[in-house]
């Protein structure tokens, strides 16, 4: 099932329009770029912590580049999510085994879900990693086994300094 073409396009553009006020990525809102399908979609995920192994330990990245690849079938189908960057999780595939991103853990995707919904289930799912239902790779393995072992410590979160107030 498809929508009909004028109606998908006006749908990504609002969507992307919405997402370009979330995420700090451009995005190019032209009609030519829209409507080729398999659309794809850079994305960027800035402050939200990531496990990363480095030098045998596990420590956090907080910036992160992924790929949806948006089909014709939108918004009947969920996008595809391909991982860019170095990530240590039993969910998402390091970018060399293909950076495929387990999307059957963000199954509550429906006609009336969105694109910024579905970043946000994103980000969610990084946070909060699922040991027990790892891809196959050794990566994704070795990530659940750390999450299963309880070794896991909580996420160090950066939060932005209040601003001050200074009267004159």
């Amino acid at each position: 099932m498809t929508l009909p073409l004028e109606i998908l396009y006006i749908r990504l553009r609002n969507e992307l329009e919405a997402c370009s006020n979330y995420l700090p990525a451009e995005f190019d809102l032209g009609e030519g770029h829209l409507t080729s399908f398999p659309l794809k979609v850079d994305i960027s995920l800035e402050h939200t912590p990531g496990p990363i192994m480095e030098n045998d330990k596990v420590t956090y990245r907080y910036s992160h580049r992924l790929q949806l690849i948006i089909g014709r079938e939108y918004p009947f189908e969920k996008p595809l999510v391909i991982w860019r960057t170095p990530i240590f999780h039993p969910n998402i595939m390091m970018p060399e085994d293909g950076g495929h991103v387990c999307i059957k853990l963000l199954s509550e995707w429906s006609f009336n879900s969105t694109l910024s919904t579905f970043i946000k289930g994103l980000e969610s799912m990084l946070i909060s990693p699922n040991g027990g239902s790892p891809f196959g790779t050794d990566s994704c393995t070795s990530a659940a086994q750390y999450y299963n072992s309880g070794k896991k410590k909580s996420i160090p979160i950066i939060t932005a300094p209040s601003p001050k107030v200074v009267r004159s």
